[in-house]
């Protein structure tokens, strides 16, 4: 297969690309250095004869796809740090962390674990939670061990009965000051941990979250270490329940577990206590704000938003390099047969996608650097801009795994029925991106939690006060001044701004209209979800328009300027699309007439003809290797039929002619003269 030659429809299209392919490269990998070392990595691994999975996971019995996962994932580890921890003792930081979990993050999905793998919350939320929450002591004991994978961790926060809201968590920490240790419950089955990934057989410790008690008194959710297994057998200790969960969606290698605790013993000094602690005789500090216990959720809900843009280059790429393969459907009677590319309908499907990537991109990007940057006014006592960092991850966080879902069903469909196939990889990019709709937050949940920041700044914004950035816009929408939409982005998104602002304001003007009639604040906030995730998710999509533009406008800047070009039109679409999508909110607030909706249409339909020569360099640009995308549709060579029947003969019930319930079922009934 890989002796075949270059599909000679994508050579036309490589051909024909406006701009340099590898320039494309060095930008999305964030520089030439950046690029190579990624394709040092991707030689490095998917040139291993060691890590080839000679069968289809989909063909494997549960178990085997996670044993096979744990063989995969174990020899990955070792062949990661070779690569990143070559120095010696590097600084741990939250950039060498977040470096480290990308670079194993991009290896998900990928032939090499095609179900996910049973240590991603080891480094996802694990060694964070010990970086972020941890004294400098503990850190001492027990962040070289995670690093170096001398144990293996987990982060127990979702219960049975309790996910995104964490003051209903049930599990309990009781402190003993006569032995100087916490004694911790589940106290009924719905408290028993669930979902936390690598819970099930393959970590030896969790962060548990727990509700602390001291005699009798309730002090609120903190993080504690748990030994659950034996370091040397792996039994589970005294009093540890644990096991997995069950077959799910996707992620079936991931080794989702549950935990019950029955007066489970540890020692005071494993209670995380950077951000407060219990003396030896019981009594309890707070050294700083209780929010900055979440702190771990902040940072993974911006891998989040790495992890969305990548699925949906994956996604995207098959898609476009399929339908310039694909022929089917003449636009002329007496023509033959097109590139499925051809058809505009098949440039709608797709092209928003390729736009929503880059932007997606450059929006991540940006909120990782307001993340490192409140990281380290957090780490100098200043708490000011952490609200603004919530609000603008939640909303963020579901944004992006929605609109990865829906993007990654809209390339499976364009992909007509070859993209229901397992080959075609669309089923795993798709459970690997609705997963990240419900984890870490629900994203309803997600989007009143960015609502609550806006109606509680609206007193704010109206006074027009010194405004947090984010928001910083509402100030001059405030009184609802007119728009002049002329149909350049700029205006399109003085249009979101705008509609933003307003919707805010009648959000709030209700929310106490509904108090002032009697009902208590947690009542009209229920009366009033509907407004309140519409505004935070009105929100979100102004922020992405707003951030986007500035960061292409340095890009267009520092790039060539036929690349600057492809980056000003995919701006355009994207900025287009969102305003047609939106146009019945912006009505409500923006002068708008027919010929300018016309207007935008006949835009789009021309901007769909000018992305059409650059598709395939575009997500060649992408540089995603063969290995990581897994697709018979979406490989470099465009070979898709003889990649798919590659694929369908490796199926077991092609190994023999006639199969066994032939003889035992089938002709027996074929015989029985019903």
């Amino acid at each position: 297969m890989e002796n075949l030659k270059i599909n000679p429809d994508l050579e036309i299209e490589r051909k024909q690309c406006s701009f340099n392919i590898e320039e494309m490269a060095i930008w999305w990998n964030g520089g030439k250095e950046k690029l190579n070392d990624k394709r040092l990595r991707d030689s490095h691994f998917f040139s291993d004869p060691d890590l080839v999975n000679t069968i289809p996971s989909s063909y494997l019995s549960h178990k085997d796809v996670y044993e096979n996962s744990v063989e995969k994932v174990t020899k990955i580890v070792k062949k990661l740090q070779q690569l990143s921890f070559n120095k010696d003792n590097p600084e741990m930081t939250w950039d060498l962390i977040f470096t480290f979990r990308s670079m194993f993050g991009s290896l998900i999905g990928s032939s090499l674990l095609p179900d996910h793998n049973p240590l991603g919350l080891h480094y996802s939320m694990f060694v964070p939670t010990i970086f972020g929450q941890a004294t400098e002591e503990q850190q001492n004991e027990w962040l070289e061990k995670a690093i170096k994978f001398q144990i293996v961790g987990t982060y127990a926060q979702t219960e049975l009965g309790h996910g995104t809201f964490l003051r209903g968590l049930e599990t309990i920490a009781d402190y003993d000051s006569k032995t100087e240790e916490f004694i911790l419950n589940s106290p009924k089955l719905t408290s028993y941990k669930w979902w936390p990934g690598g819970l099930g057989h393959t970590a030896n410790f969790a962060i548990v979250m727990a509700q602390l008690h001291i005699n009798g008194k309730e002090y609120g959710i903190h993080p504690f270490i748990v030994q659950l297994r034996d370091l040397e057998t792996h039994m589970p200790l005294k009093g540890i329940e644990v096991g997995e969960i069950g077959s799910k969606l996707y992620m079936n290698a991931t080794n989702n577990g549950y935990l019950g605790l029955k007066n489970v013993r540890i020692p005071r000094k494993n209670m995380l206590m950077r951000n407060a602690q219990v003396l030896p005789c019981g009594k309890f500090e707070r050294k700083s704000s209780s929010v900055l216990t979440y702190g771990t959720m902040q940072f993974v809900r911006v891998i989040i938003l790495q992890d969305s843009t990548n699925i949906l280059a994956r996604a995207v790429t098959i898609a476009t390099r399929y339908s310039c393969v694909r022929r089917q459907s003449p636009i002329n009677t007496n023509s033959p047969e097109p590139k499925i590319m051809e058809h505009v309908t098949q440039q709608l499907k797709i092209f928003p996608q390729i736009a929503k990537t880059i932007i997606f991109k450059v929006t991540a990007n940006s909120i990782y650097d307001l993340f490192s940057s409140v990281r380290d006014e957090l780490n100098s006592g200043n708490l000011k801009r952490l609200p603004e960092l919530h609000a603008l991850s939640c909303c963020m966080k579901a944004i992006y795994s929605s609109e990865t879902a829906k993007g990654v069903e809209i390339l499976r469909l364009a992909c007509g029925g070859h993209g229901y196939m397992n080959s075609s990889n669309f089923p795993n990019l798709y459970g690997f991106a609705t997963a990240a709709c419900t984890y870490e937050g629900e994203n309803t949940v997600m989007y009143l939690q960015t609502a609550r920041y806006l109606i509680k700044s609206w007193p704010t914004i109206y006074m027009r006060r010194k405004l947090d950035s984010i928001i910083a816009y509402m100030g001059v929408f405030v009184n609802n001044p007119p728009i002049k939409l002329d149909g350049s982005v700029a205006s399109i998104i003085r249009a979101f701004q705008c509609t933003t602002t307003q919707r805010v304001r009648l959000a709030y003007t209700r929310l106490n209209r509904r108090k002032k009639l009697g009902s208590t604040t947690e009542e009209a906030n229920n009366l009033s979800g509907i407004e309140l995730t519409q505004i935070a998710e009105l929100f979100g999509r102004t922020y992405i328009l707003q951030t986007s533009y500035l960061a292409i406008q340095d890009i267009i800047n520092s790039v060539s300027s036929e690349l600057g070009i492809v980056f000003e039109q995919l701006m355009e679409l994207y900025a287009i699309t969102e305003f047609l999508a939106y146009l019945g909110d912006i009505m409500r607030f923006v002068s708008v007439n027919g010929k300018q909706i016309d207007d935008l249409h006949t835009r789009l339909e021309n901007l769909l003809k000018k992305i059409r020569r650059n598709a395939v360099g575009i997500v060649d640009g992408f540089d995603i290797h063969d290995g990581l995308l897994n697709s018979a549709l979406g490989a470099y060579d465009g070979n898709v039929y003889e990649r798919i029947f590659m694929e369908a003969k490796k199926s077991p019930l092609n190994k023999e002619p006639v199969n066994r319930s032939f003889h035992l079922h089938l002709k027996p009934f074929l015989k029985s003269n019903l």
